[in-house]
């Protein structure tokens, strides 16, 4: 048997509402995503780091207190904590809803 990691930062996770329908600093900047990406402390929106500008990754190295992510690709439902490098999912979380 084998014991199956868990994420020691849930307690920062909170009711976000999404910054925008885009990641905010290719917005910003005229710049492209790849994917988008959802901080589930401030609801900030970046990009992945298959984009040019990996501003999700960005966001979190900023604010080192914003430690979890979620896909904000429509119908997908994992979760990312940066510092314990795990990728998850949350029971009875509803996919990420569409955006253009």
């Amino acid at each position: 048997m084998t014991a199956m990691r868990t994420c020691s930062h849930l307690d920062t996770v909170r009711d976000v509402t999404p910054s925008g329908d885009g990641c905010v600093e290719c917005l910003r900047d005229g710049g492209r995503w790849v994917h988008l990406r959802l901080c589930m402390a401030c609801g900030h929106v970046g990009c992945c780091n298959s984009s040019p500008g990996k501003h999700a990754t960005a966001h979190t190295h900023e604010h080192a207190d914003h430690p979890i992510i979620r896909s904000f690709e429509p119908g997908e439902d994992w979760w990312y904590c940066y510092p314990d490098e795990l990728t998850f999912e949350v029971e009875g979380q509803e996919p990420a809803p569409s955006h253009p």
